[in-house]
C-alpha cells in the first residue's frame, strides 16, 4: 500500500495489465518511469532500459517470484 512500482520485462504469471491492476487493488501505484521516488522495479525476462535506470538511481529491483510473494 503507497508503493510505487514499474514493470520491465515480461512476466510469466501474469501479463503486465493484470501486474497493474493488482498494484492498483492493493493501494500501490503502477508507473511507467524509474525515479527516485521508485519503490520497486519488478524486473520480468527481457528487462529494458528501466532496468538499467534502477540500479544507476539504486531503485530496489525485485524478479517476479518475490513481486509474487509481495501481492499475496
Amino acid at each position: 500500500k503507497g508503493k510505487s512500482f514499474v514493470l520491465t520485462g515480461s512476466m510469466e504469471s501474469m501479463s503486465r495489465e493484470e501486474a497493474k491492476n493488482k498494484i492498483r487493488e492493493l493501494g500501490g501505484d503502477p508507473s511507467e518511469s524509474v525515479s527516485k521516488r521508485t519503490d520497486y522495479v519488478v524486473v520480468g525476462s527481457e528487462p529494458g532500459s528501466k532496468f538499467e535506470k534502477a540500479k544507476k538511481l539504486g531503485v530496489k529491483t525485485i524478479n517476479e517470484e518475490e513481486f509474487l510473494k509481495l501481492i499475496k
